[in-house]
């Protein structure tokens, strides 16, 4: 009798607090260091950005992340104009409130902060103890039980002559020499030692879209002919609002989009294409020192798919 009591207090548990059934749930994404990656957030909490959040919160309770890296469109449609702009609090303070949730995010702009101030996204560093962006462009290493990740953040927008000659719509893209931040990424590159390289921008190289093939043009000219020459093992993005993973000949390199946060588009493959969803969701990024993993996430907390990398 006292184990059919037993049994029904638990199962009762598990109704009144679902969490409980979850437990555990993700013990096999965990490494030596995790992250999350995150983009085209910005809907005011509507669509699917609340469910998706709170799911984030959930999982970082389990995974213990080290940082959220945020590639991009956190503020649909134009940006943010100060750092007292009441968006932060509608697209990010307030919907991104789980405790476990206060750690270092990491951004790049997206072009819709073009559309808007673009410095008051990087002074909003200066407000927010978990915002992180030193720069427009920028490298953080990670260092956790002898496993070495490297981020190299990248500005993509001024990179791409389509934002470059719209300066009524992207005002400060055209002000941002390409010249410049194309040597620096040369240079991290080239001096990278670390365990894994991992490079994020906010607009892809190759993926399907129904936006303009400029825009990958520009980023394969660009961009691509550096990543080529050094180990970099994953280039993400956001941009195109579905999880796209894309392989091509001639490099080892995994070119990875993430989908949205809040609100996703329909995808199909392409020339290289090993995955595709158009769910919406985030990523977990987890390393050790002989395999790097990447796991496309949906609203729900499921996988959807996994890049996997190994030494």
């Amino acid at each position: 009798m006292r184990k059919i009591f037993v049994a029904c207090s638990f199962l009762l548990a598990l109704v009144l607090n679902p969490l409980m059934a979850q437990e555990g749930r993700w013990d096999s994404l965990k490494a030596d260091v995790t992250f999350f990656m995150g983009n085209d957030l910005g809907r005011n909490g509507y669509y699917e950005q609340k469910p998706i959040a709170r799911m984030m919160g959930e999982m970082a309770e389990e995974l213990g992340p080290e940082a959220v890296i945020a590639a991009g469109d956190v503020h649909h449609f134009d940006g943010v104009v100060s750092t007292e702009d009441p968006l932060w609090m509608t697209n990010y303070e307030l919907i991104y409130d789980h405790p476990e949730l206060m750690i270092s995010w990491l951004p790049v702009l997206g072009n819709h902060e073009y559309r808007g101030n673009t410095q008051s996204v990087i002074d909003y560093s200066k407000v927010s103890r978990r915002w992180e962006m030193p720069a427009r462009y920028y490298t953080k290493v990670f260092d956790e039980d002898g496993t070495t990740v490297r981020f190299v953040f990248i500005d993509t927008t001024p990179l791409i002559d389509k934002y470059r000659n719209e300066p009524q719509k992207y005002g400060d893209a055209g002000k941002q020499p390409i010249e410049p931040q194309l040597d620096w990424l040369d240079k991290t590159l080239k001096s990278a030692q670390e365990d894994w390289v991992i490079v994020v921008g906010h607009h892809p190289i190759y993926a399907y879209t129904p936006k303009e093939e400029s825009e990958r043009l520009d980023m394969q000219k660009r961009v691509d002919s550096i990543l080529r020459k050094y180990d970099v093992d994953i280039y993400a993005c956001g941009h195109i609002h579905n999880f796209q993973h894309i392989r091509k000949p001639g490099t080892k390199m995994d070119y990875v989009v993430n989908s949205a946060g809040s609100l996703a588009r329909t995808v199909q493959p392409v020339d290289g294409t090993v995955y595709c969803s158009p769910k919406e969701g985030f990523s977990v990024i987890s390393a050790d020192k002989k395999n790097l993993k990447m796991f496309f996430i949906d609203k729900d907390g499921n996988v959807l798919h996994t890049v996997a990398r190994t030494k």
